[in-house]
């Protein structure tokens, strides 16, 4: 799917049955600069998904009939689209399942229409490829090992081969490749690679690392590449 350049207007898909709430977003992101679609429930969510075209979907956890989950789940099947979830307050369960599946974010519910067009911008700004040269684009690239970064195209590869990552997950390795072999701490890594200030119960980073991991070969003495430090951080851990 095309990524907006910052000439073009993003097109947002909000997906929620409440039909007052959906009006209220959607007014108040057309006024703010985006293209907006709408859908009331989940059928007509991944229909719009596939053949709308959107940039990224805004997707209300608790529907009726198809869920917000489900949703999820057949977007991800076919599409690395940015998805912010919306949760009830202190539903944890339903928030990590959304982060599990490849979710890129969440706003917890009730939140304000300023919070979530920011939100939006964030994951935006952190999912469009930098434009530049064939040449800068090459310089651009970090390697270690097999593992290769190559920010401006948005790419990271092993062994040459493209690595199936969400938007999230891209940020958050790219910035542990660049700090290769340091630890970086949570708050960077939320501020950085989600766009939003640390929480000190928020598990959004823990999720998206370990889904992170599943993805990267072992070290040869069988430990995985990123490792936990105990009230510090992440590290990448190199050959």
């Amino acid at each position: 799917m095309p990524e907006p350049t910052s000439s073009e207007i993003a097109h947002v898909l909000l997906v929620d049955d409440d039909v007052e709430l959906v009006n209220l977003l959607r007014v108040y992101l057309a006024g703010d600069g985006f293209r907006v679609s709408v859908a009331y429930e989940g059928e007509g969510a991944v229909r719009s998904a596939f053949f709308g075209h959107p940039d990224i979907a805004v997707i209300d956890v608790m529907m009726p009939g198809l869920s917000g989950i489900d949703v999820l789940r057949r977007i991800r099947a076919h599409s690395g689209m940015p998805v912010l979830m919306l949760t009830a307050r202190g539903d944890e369960e339903s928030r990590i399942l959304g982060l599990e599946l490849g979710a890129d974010d969440y706003v917890a519910k009730p939140c304000t229409p300023r919070e979530l067009s920011a939100r939006l911008r964030a994951i935006l700004r952190r999912s469009l490829p930098k434009m530049g040269s064939d040449k800068a684009l090459e310089a651009a690239s970090v390697r270690i090992g097999e593992l290769v970064l190559h920010p401006a195209q948005r790419r990271i590869t092993w062994s040459e081969k493209d690595l199936v990552l969400t938007n999230a997950e891209f940020n958050l390795l790219e910035l542990l490749i660049q700090s290769a072999g340091q630890v970086v701490s949570k708050s960077a890594l939320s501020e950085q690679g989600l766009g939003r200030s640390f929480q000190r119960y928020d598990r959004s980073i823990d999720v998206h690392l370990s889904s992170i991991r599943r993805k990267l070969p072992s070290l040869a003495d069988g430990r995985p590449r990123i490792q936990a430090v105990l009230r510090k951080g992440y590290q990448l851990l190199t050959d």
